[in-house]
C-alpha cells in the first residue's frame, strides 16, 4: 500500500478519501517489539479508530465539527513483525514522505519507542523543533537490558537529538533515579506528576516555536486507561489530559505532528481506553490541526 492510497479498513470517523486535499494524515504504527512488560500496543491503532464510531462528531471543549477539518485516515504502515530496526527506519521514511506533502502528522502507536524516528524525520524538516512530551514514565534510559532500542529510551534518544532544553516532559512519575538526575542536570524540563498546571506555566515559552507533542496513554491513572502495556498508578484523570490537550489549542506554539501511543486493548475488557484515546484524537484533530 501506498503511503497516500485510502485505507480499506475501519477509518477514524469522518476520514476522507482524498489524501492531496487532507490537512492531516492519521497513520498508525502497529509495533510492540521492545516492550518490558506487557505486549499489545500494536492493536492500539486499529482499536482506536473502531472505537471512534461512538464519537460525536461536535466538540462542545473545542466549539468545533469534525467536518471542519480535513483528515486522512491512511491505515497502518505495514511494520516487519519483531524487527524493531527495520519497523524504525520505515516510520522515519514514512514521515517524510507526510512531511514532504505538506500534511501534519497524526500517529496513532504502539509502543513509545516509535516515536524516536518520527522526530529523526521531523527534526531534519524543523531543526528548531521542540518536544511536549506527556507520559508516566521518564523514558529516558540510554538502554534497557542491553538493548539500546526499548520502549523505555526514545526520550532520552530525542534529548541527544535536538537538545534536552527543547524537550518538556510532563507528568512523569516513574523512572530510575539515574533518569530523574538526568532530566535535572542536562538542563530538559521535567513535571512531575501533574499535566496541566505546568503546561500553562510553560507554553509562553514555546510561542512561535514549532513543536512535536507526543501522548502516551499511560499517563491517564489506570482507572480511566487500564488497557495499557506499563500501567502506573498515581496518574492524572481524562478531564485533565482534555485540558492539557485544550490549552496546547489555545497557544501560540505551532504544533506541526502528533503521536498518541501505548493502547492495549486486551487489558480492557470495557474499552474505556480505546474509547478514552479516540476522544483525545477528535480533540487533537480540531485543536492542533491548522
Amino acid at each position: 500500500m501506498r503511503f497516500d492510497e485510502a485505507y480499506s479498513g475501519k477509518v477514524f470517523i469522518m476520514s476522507r478519501n482524498d489524501f492531496e486535499n487532507a490537512s492531516a494524515v492519521i497513520y498508525g504504527m502497529p509495533m510492540d517489539w521492545t516492550v518490558s512488560f506487557r505486549p499489545g500496543s500494536r492493536f492500539g491503532p486499529g482499536r482506536i479508530r473502531e472505537a471512534s464510531i461512538g464519537l460525536e462528531e461536535y466538540s462542545p471543549y473545542m466549539d468545533k465539527h469534525l467536518e471542519e477539518v480535513t483528515y486522512f485516515d491512511a491505515g497502518d504502515i505495514p511494520l516487519p513483525f519483531g524487527n524493531a530496526e527495520r519497523s524504525i527506519a520505515m516510520i522515519e521514511e514514512y514521515i517524510k514522505k507526510l512531511v514532504s506533502a505538506g500534511k501534519f502528522p497524526l500517529g496513532l502507536g504502539g509502543e513509545h519507542l516509535v516515536t524516536w524516528p518520527v522526530i529523526r524525520a521531523m527534526h531534519e524538516k524543523y531543526s528548531d523543533i521542540a518536544l511536549i512530551h506527556i507520559d508516566a514514565h521518564a523514558d529516558l534510559r540510554k538502554e534497557y537490558e542491553g538493548e539500546v532500542l526499548s520502549h523505555s529510551t526514545p526520550v532520552r534518544k530525542i534529548c541527544e537529538l535536538i537538545g534536552p532544553e527543547n524537550v518538556y516532559s510532563f507528568g512523569i512519575r516513574s523512572g530510575m533515579r539515574e533518569e530523574f538526575q538526568y532530566a535535572k542536570d542536562s538542563g530538559m524540563h521535567m513535571s512531575k506528576f501533574h499535566v496541566a498546571e505546568p503546561l500553562r506555566k510553560i507554553l509562553p515559552t514555546l510561542s512561535g516555536r514549532k513543536v512535536y507533542v507526543t501522548i502516551d496513554i499511560d499517563v491517564l491513572d489506570p482507572a480511566f486507561a487500564p488497557g495499557t502495556g506499563t500501567a502506573e498508578a498515581g496518574g492524572i484523570t481524562s478531564g485533565e489530559l482534555l485540558e492539557a490537550i485544550q490549552l496546547i489549542a489555545g497557544s501560540d506554539a505551532e504544533i506541526v505532528g502528533a503521536d498518541l501511543v501505548e493502547v492495549a486493548p486486551a487489558y480492557d475488557h470495557s474499552e474505556q481506553t480505546a474509547i478514552a484515546a479516540s476522544k483525545f484524537v477528535r480533540e487533537i484533530l480540531l485543536g492542533w490541526v491548522k
